[in-house]
């Protein structure tokens, strides 16, 4: 899809960069040079920083902004069961595929993870080795350590070391 607009917006993990098309949310990236002179009034960059503001004050625990996913069909497949995997919940890579009824394509599952461009909008982070560990993440491993910390201490009402 066309970009429509960006902006950038700065998260407790670090500033990103929000890209638009008219039909919804293209891709969040981490970046470290943002040019912050952006100003959105796109409606899709509004409502996601907003909740994203939410997200990061512990008051939104799933995201309703519209997505425009590119990608191939079993990755949207696969993106589409990751906003399955509630939030502060954690699967494998093989729950993931077994849900998508491909039980063999835990690598490709891996792969799908790797290539999702909106990384919160579509919890990846929120998947882990089949053995509980911490596994690939796009941002970084501290990064998605610091997610499931954080929405973990929303549901408890604490920040804790989960692995």
């Amino acid at each position: 899809m066309e970009i429509a607009a960006k902006t950038y917006y700065d998260t407790p993990v670090g500033p990103i960069e929000i890209q638009a098309s008219d039909a919804g949310i293209l891709s969040l990236t981490f970046t470290d040079y943002p040019t912050y002179e952006i100003n959105p009034t796109q409606e899709h960059l509004l409502q996601c920083i907003e909740q994203l503001d939410e997200y990061f004050a512990g008051k939104r625990t799933r995201f309703t902004v519209f997505l425009d996913m590119e990608g191939t069909e079993f990755q949207r497949r696969v993106w589409r069961e990751l906003m399955e995997i509630p939030f502060s919940n954690t699967a494998s890579y093989l729950d993931v595929a077994k849900q998508i009824k491909s039980p063999n394509a835990v690598r490709a599952v891996g792969s799908a993870c790797g290539k999702n461009k909106l990384w919160l909008l579509v919890p990846c982070h929120r998947v882990i080795g089949s053995d509980g560990k911490l596994t690939g993440y796009a941002g970084g491993l501290k990064r998605k350590r610091w997610l499931l910390q954080h929405e973990w201490g929303v549901l408890h009402g604490k920040q804790a070391t989960l692995f």
